[in-house]
């Protein structure tokens, strides 16, 4: 029998400002070692910590809200599938297909041929990127 840990009410704060930082940078590259720095803890206990307040590891929900953001981008933009998974922070597009298969159940290209067959609208990637919506460097919308 497992026990569930119990994380201290003044680690929630810390905790909360490292998983706001993963959705605000999701596009970038992050190690265990900046994003626990943001929580001021050691990465051996900010992943323990983590874990227990939101039941996933750091990397794991990483990957799950960058999966998210290329489901949205596959539903609604004109873009191919390998611009999309530099846009939402993958380095491979093999790495970026297996890891979407696995937690969406199907392929990029299957999802998004699926919501194309819908009829929806999509947005030209072109648009995005000359619009500013997007930019190719980051993915990120500009700052103003």
């Amino acid at each position: 029998m497992t026990t569930a840990r119990v994380v201290p009410v003044q680690l929630l704060p810390h905790l909360r400002r490292a998983r706001d930082h993963l959705d605000r940078h999701y596009r970038e590259p992050l190690d265990l070692d900046a994003v626990a720095a943001v929580a001021c803890v050691s990465k051996y206990h900010f992943v323990r910590s983590f874990e227990s307040a939101y039941g996933e590891t750091p990397m794991r929900y990483l990957t799950r809200r960058r999966i998210e953001r290329a489901q949205d981008l596959l539903r609604s933009a004109n873009l191919t599938v390998t611009e999309i998974c530099m846009l939402v922070g993958f380095s491979s597009l093999g790495s970026f297909s297996s890891k979407f298969t696995a937690i969406v159940g199907e392929s990029p290209t299957a999802y998004r041929d699926r919501w194309a067959a819908l009829g929806n609208p999509h947005v030209p990637g072109c648009f995005l990127f000359m619009n500013g919506v997007l930019t190719r460097n980051s993915g990120e919308a500009p700052r103003s």
